[in-house]
């Protein structure tokens, strides 16, 4: 093209920029799905090394979506690898780019293989599930069905990178509009319009988003906090809240503070069951709507505690619960059975939220009412004669363990404040005592099952087993408080962490528990959505593990309590007698256990 010559001057001007073409929608939308070659190869490698086995089996649909998560995260990683390296090596070389059709052989070769790998991966993965399953005593699925596995992943690896590819459309055109209207620096115009998307993209996530998210789970759990499960009806014990003497009314405990109060063991079962005058267990009880605050319902636990007379009853167990309000009847039940009734059980609801939700919003606020809660019972438990105070116990399972432990700043507070006796069972990992506790443990012995100052006031156990959790509480003997952490190696609550993205955690260097796969592998990124995965289908519900693994602790909750709060006297046989009871109640179905 030749240069205008300008009719007064007489000199040559430039030709005039040529008009860019504006790209259509169709255009648009077929660059959200053209894939980079060197991104496609770490994607199908994310994607198999997704596969690999974790703590739990997971099911077609959950494998497909951390797949998919996985494959997106590799994607884009591959994305980044490929514009550096030709950047920094490639470009500027005689021989690069090369002919046409190298470079497209290379690319075919690439997809070719990413895709083939991705497909003989579901082989050994089904079986890699099988032999967790097997383990676990479940059923596991077949390699046929477990292959939906690859659908499922490319719809959610294709949706995030498109949504990806959304993100970096609209910093450019940010920083397009602001070259224009502004004539910026095309390197600051692309910062910039990368910090204001940040920002909107973050803004969005953390605000409307886990917000909306909030407010939809309170919209559809709260209703389900008024109601009552089917067989439960308010209490006529005084020894129970909710019943006519109680200050708490029963329409306001909750609807697993209901289940809590009605159900249980009452004197004439534990008298057949043990064989001698039983008296009827004290269940105490303040549910969300019993009071405004926390003041309040403390206030209204201590009330009932004078008016059930609990300080004369042989045993006060204190019961951090989790998000929903929700006892472990198993727990509860063992403790009572052990004492043949000469018990005070108190608990509090600080939230209708299931735990993993709990977990995510409520986590401050269950430390909190945990130690309040422990605080306040603790005191008024101090003003009673020390000569004929009950023995002072602390229970907690999942996040009404990590509440609490957050009453305690140290292991020694736990003696000093008086308590004989602490079962903790599927701690998470951000507990923060289990935590110091952990990192601590005497040199040589394994995160799965610490040791800590030789065992002296706190242990851990794997409970694989009633054998395994006995020989943990006799040796070395055992005198003083007693604190016992039952953890499975396979439970995804207690090994969830964020440091699983980027740090290589000790119990994965060691050697596996009884129920970890010895092929589990820890890979940056991956391991971490493995584990999440893993926790996704534990925290909704501990049934969604087989007894005796993952986040399910059964039966081993009776052992639990043996160990660290037998009476005088107690056989191998008394335990076996309570277990047999509790194998028949679980198996009836009844309210209680479901």
């Amino acid at each position: 093209m030749t240069s205008a010559v300008d009719d007064v001057t007489g000199e040559a001007q430039a030709p005039p920029a040529p008009r860019r073409r504006r790209e259509s929608f169709v255009e648009w939308a077929w660059s959200l799905v053209r894939l980079d070659f060197v991104g496609v190869a770490f994607g199908a490698l994310f994607f198999c090394l997704s596969l690999t086995p974790s703590l739990m089996p997971r099911d077609w649909v959950l494998a497909g979506v951390i797949g998919g998560i996985n494959a997106a995260i590799g994607y884009g990683i591959g994305v980044l690898v490929g514009k550096v390296v030709r950047r920094l090596f490639l470009d500027h070389r005689p021989w690069w780019p090369p002919r046409a059709g190298v470079l497209f052989g290379l690319k075919a070769l690439t997809v070719a293989l990413s895709i083939t790998a991705s497909v003989l991966i579901l082989v050994p993965a089904a079986a890699w599930q099988r032999q967790i399953a097997a383990v676990m005593g479940i059923e596991a699925l077949s390699t046929a069905v477990y292959s939906r596995t690859l659908l499922v992943a490319l719809i959610v690896g294709g949706l995030l990178v498109g949504l990806a590819r959304v993100i970096k459309d609209a910093i450019k055109f940010l920083a397009r509009v602001m070259i224009r209207r502004w004539n910026i620096n095309d390197e600051v115009a692309m910062f910039i319009g990368t910090a204001i998307v940040v920002v909107l993209v973050i803004t969005l996530v953390n605000g409307v988003l886990y917000r909306g998210f909030i407010a939809g789970a309170s919209a559809m759990f709260q209703p389900v906090n008024d109601t009552t499960r089917p067989g439960i009806s308010q209490p006529v014990q005084p020894e129970r809240s909710g019943s006519a003497e109680s200050y708490a009314d029963w329409d306001t405990l909750g609807f697993q503070g209901r289940n809590f109060v009605a159900t249980g063991p009452h004197a004439a079962e534990l008298t057949e069951l043990n064989g001698r005058p039983a008296k009827e267990p004290i269940r105490i009880y303040a549910g969300l709507e019993t009071a405004d605050t926390t003041e309040g319902r403390l206030a209204v636990l201590l009330s009932e505690l004078q008016r059930t007379k609990a300080f004369e009853r042989k045993v006060l167990v204190i019961i951090p619960t989790t998000g929903t309000g929700w006892v472990d009847p198993v727990a509860a039940r063992s403790i009572e059975s052990m004492y043949n009734g000469d018990t005070a059980l108190v608990a509090m609801q600080y939230s209708y939220l299931p735990s993993w939700i709990s977990f995510m919003a409520d986590r401050e606020k269950s430390v909190e009412a945990g130690r309040a809660m422990i605080d306040s019972i603790h005191q008024r438990w101090l003003q009673w004669p020390e000569a004929s105070r009950p023995k002072l116990m602390l229970y907690g399972e999942s996040l009404g363990s990590m509440a609490g432990q957050g009453a305690f700043g140290y292991l020694p507070d736990v003696a000093d404040l008086g308590f004989s006796s602490v079962l903790w069972v599927g701690p998470p990992n951000a507990s923060t005592l289990w935590k110091a506790l952990t990192v601590r443990r005497d040199p040589g012995t394994p995160e799965v099952q610490p040791s800590y100052d030789a065992g002296r006031t706190v242990r851990f156990a794997q409970a694989a087993g009633p054998a395994e959790i006995a020989g943990v509480a006799a040796s070395p003997p055992w005198k003083g408080t007693r604190v016992l952490y039952l953890q499975h190696p396979s439970d995804p609550v207690v090994w969830w962490t964020p440091d699983l993205l980027f740090d290589r955690p000790d119990w994965l260097k060691e050697p596996p528990g009884f129920d970890r796969s010895p092929a589990m592998r820890w890979y940056p990124i991956i391991t971490f959505w493995q584990v999440s995965a893993d926790m996704a289908g534990n925290v909704t519900s501990a049934q969604a593990s087989p007894v005796g693994h993952g986040h399910n602790y059964g039966d081993r909750q009776l052992d639990g309590w043996v160990a660290v709060a037998a009476p005088d006297g107690w056989t191998p046989a008394d335990t076996e007698r309570i277990r047999r009871a509790l194998e028949q109640l679980i198996a009836a179905g009844g309210p209680e256990f479901q």
